[in-house]
């Protein structure tokens, strides 16, 4: 019986020239020659049947058969390195790869000591290749749903069948406006008056998420918590932000909270894993890291 499933090197390749948009950029990844690249993709090509990329002087860009082939090429790669890793753990190692997901924004903040985790983690399995991703918190569920990630760590406002919660801390957010705005000398500012300001909201937020904030609508759109800073560092916009990443521009004069009485509110952080993965070995070793240290933190 004839067979179209390619072998586990072609996919790493293809999937690996799609995250870098282009043969020439995955070279060092791959350590393989534009030439040699080209001739995988062919043989690729060649045995699915479909183009599934466009390449040349117009760039780099996926077919629409490609994107479908992409999305399920990362799906059954993470089963196979999921299997990979539970038949190490048999033998007692721990190896392999493994794929975290996380918010941006997270590095100031104390109660989440990512890098100390990362780092406890890396000193007690150095064969562990470890692949950090920030992504937004619908993006970081479907890639756990995906197989895509491993785990995903977030605050998670709308939750998906198939994934399972952990929770871990909560994160104080407060409505800041910056010095060039022209509320950040007022005192005693009415509630009202403030919800009546230029916001710059989250992509990910729902117009409900935004009314339970106390607005009805946001004139600009972020998705990432760098790009709400900016906006709001502009002057030309209040907004929500963790307070331990605002605390430094709060600190030298370029922030302030609005009414904290009656704008604020705290973000539930979560470790997600999809359900049934939850006793892989990575996963285990993982989990246990991050309880550790949060325990210590």
């Amino acid at each position: 019986m004839n067979t179209v499933m390619p072998e586990a090197r072609l996919l790493r390749i293809f999937t690996c020239v799609v995250r870098h948009q282009g043969f020439a950029a995955a070279q060092q990844e791959l350590n393989l020659s534009t030439s040699a690249i080209s001739t995988y993709m062919s043989q690729l090509e060649a045995l699915v049947g479909v183009v599934l990329c466009h390449r040349g002087r117009g760039g780099f860009n996926l077919t629409a058969k490609g994107d479908e082939f992409h999305q399920e090429a990362l799906r059954l790669l993470g089963e196979v390195d999921g299997f990979e890793r539970y038949a190490a753990g048999l033998r007692g190692e721990v190896r392999g790869s493994f794929r975290l997901g996380v918010l941006d924004a997270t590095v100031t903040d104390h109660a989440l000591p990512l890098a100390d985790v990362v780092g406890a983690f890396t000193r007690e399995h150095p064969a562990v290749h470890l692949h950090l991703n920030v992504q937004s918190p619908y993006e970081l569920q479907l890639s756990v749903l995906g197989n895509r990630l491993d785990m995903a760590i977030g605050a998670f406002s709308i939750r998906m069948n198939g994934l399972v919660y952990h929770a871990l801390h909560r994160e104080q957010h407060w409505l800041y406006c910056s010095s060039r705005h022209p509320l950040f000398s007022e005192r005693s500012i009415p509630p009202e008056v403030i919800s009546q300001q230029r916001m710059v909201g989250r992509a990910y937020w729902s117009q409900t998420e935004l009314a339970r904030q106390g607005f009805k609508r946001s004139e600009a759109t972020v998705d990432s918590m760098e790009g709400q800073l900016i906006l709001i560092l502009s002057g030309a916009y209040i907004g929500f932000l963790p307070e331990h990443f605002a605390q430094s521009w709060v600190e030298r004069g370029s922030l302030r909270v609005l009414s904290p009485a009656a704008f604020g509110y705290q973000a539930s952080f979560s470790l997600v894993v999809r359900r049934g993965r939850s006793k892989e070995p990575l996963v285990v070793k993982f989990r246990d890291t991050l309880r550790r240290e949060l325990a210590g933190a």
